[in-house]
């Protein structure tokens, strides 16, 4: 397989072609973002950590018989996935209150949800993402009624399988978000699951682990991800297979 060009650039990763049309090469950068880009930095070794805790989770899920486009490890900051046409929609679920559920609600940090609550926000970073029901899913023709089942349904067993996860590991899985794609009539997981796309905090102390460090400038950044890839028994210094 052979890197084409360049697709699409996110605020963290880019997007390639390759030379299979039914495959694309993920590239994991070192950029990391927040605020809608008002707060931008480089962070040495992130997107080789993000990659390979990506590749870790996403095998893990495709154990649970959740379908994912993940294929393999390419480099150290690069993945070959299927290629997705990707529903603009994101799937968020929360097991303890944080983010930007405190502030719309005046809640407190850290109250365990139970039931685990279910979120859809429009993926359009101009709009900064609003919060959506799926009847605007259904109306405006983002996600059919069968394909928002799927997503819902996938996105509760992707919790309760990472849940345990984490937990064995010490850790609490406080919220993620999911993107999901078309592959051929089959709807699956897309984009990544990293420190990125989540928060998690140690069990005991609640120290945040994750992305958090950088918004709110708590300093070690790379090192709360790779502390939780070492809990989780990922090992970001193998060999890469040809």
């Amino acid at each position: 397989m052979n890197k084409g060009d360049l697709l699409y650039a996110g605020k963290a990763k880019s997007v390639f072609l390759t030379d299979d049309p039914s495959r694309l090469l993920i590239e994991f950068r070192n950029d990391t973002s927040a605020f809608d880009g008002e707060k931008v930095e480089q962070l040495d070794r992130k997107g080789a950590v993000n990659n390979r805790f990506n590749a870790f989770i996403m095998q893990h899920l495709e154990r649970e018989g959740i379908a994912t486009h993940f294929d393999r490890l390419v480099s150290d900051c690069e993945s070959c996935v299927k290629r997705l046409e990707m529903i603009p929609v994101e799937c968020v679920v929360r097991n303890l209150s944080a983010g930007s559920l405190c502030r719309r609600l005046g809640v407190a940090e850290g109250q365990v949800l139970s039931p685990p609550t279910f979120e859809f926000f429009l993926k359009n970073d101009a709009l900064h993402d609003p919060m959506i029901n799926e009847y605007h899913a259904q109306a405006f023709g983002w996600a059919t009624p069968a394909e928002i089942d799927v997503m819902k349904a996938q996105t509760f067993k992707v919790n309760n399988v990472l849940k345990s996860l984490f937990a064995d590991a010490g850790m609490l899985l406080v919220d993620f978000k999911l993107e999901f794609g078309r592959f051929g009539n089959q709807v699956v997981l897309g984009d990544e699951f990293t420190p990125d796309g989540c928060r998690i905090w140690d069990a005991q102390s609640r120290k945040k682990l994750d992305k958090d460090r950088f918004r709110q400038s708590l300093g070690s950044v790379v090192e709360s991800y790779e502390e939780v890839a070492a809990r989780l028994g990922i090992d970001l210094e193998a060999s890469i297979a040809s």
